[in-house]
């Protein structure tokens, strides 16, 4: 009897980079690959011109600033800021701190789940949303608040969030 675990096939190979986003992660590489830290700044600035930072960026990166893709895939899993696939074309993100959440934050996610039909993470089957997590927007006299792409809303309620969701739909 084998006690051997069957293999799985190996992860096919990330897509390769279109010119466009190989230009901005040469760019990104050139400009700041000599900092002291350079990592995290590559990385937001790969993301700010892509939107999001592609897998098939990580090796480019690594060879770039001599780590490993495992240091640098762990540093882009670890920060919930940064993601590997595009957003949709608006970004959502909901304040999940403590004085949102007791100004009422905690409803206004279960009817921003409900509304969109997606998870935190999510996009919405148009691409018209992407739905983020975040743990304070420095808005919380203002609570409960939202920044929609980057535009910070305070003081959310069920109507305003319907609002902002059929404005972005459009």
């Amino acid at each position: 009897m084998s006690l051997a675990v069957p293999r799985s096939a190996p992860d096919a190979p990330p897509p390769p980079l279109s010119d466009d986003a190989r230009r901005v992660v040469a760019d990104a590489l050139e400009r700041l690959a000599e900092l002291p830290g350079a990592l995290l700044p590559i990385l937001h600035a790969i993301q700010d011109g892509l939107g999001h930072v592609p897998p098939a960026a990580v090796p480019l990166i690594a060879e770039a600033l001599n780590l490993s893709r495992a240091e640098v895939h762990g540093v882009i899993s670890f920060y919930h800021h940064f993601r590997t696939v595009a957003p949709g074309r608006h970004v959502l993100r909901l304040c999940r701190a403590e004085a949102c959440q007791a100004m009422g934050a905690r409803a206004l996610e279960a009817r921003l789940l409900e509304r969109t039909g997606v998870d935190f993470h999510g996009t919405t089957a148009d691409g018209a949303l992407t739905i983020e997590p975040v743990y304070c927007l420095g808005n919380c006299a203002c609570a409960p608040s939202l920044m929609l792409d980057d535009e910070v809303h305070g003081r959310v309620d069920a109507d305003a969030l319907d609002a902002l969701l059929d404005e972005v739909r459009r």
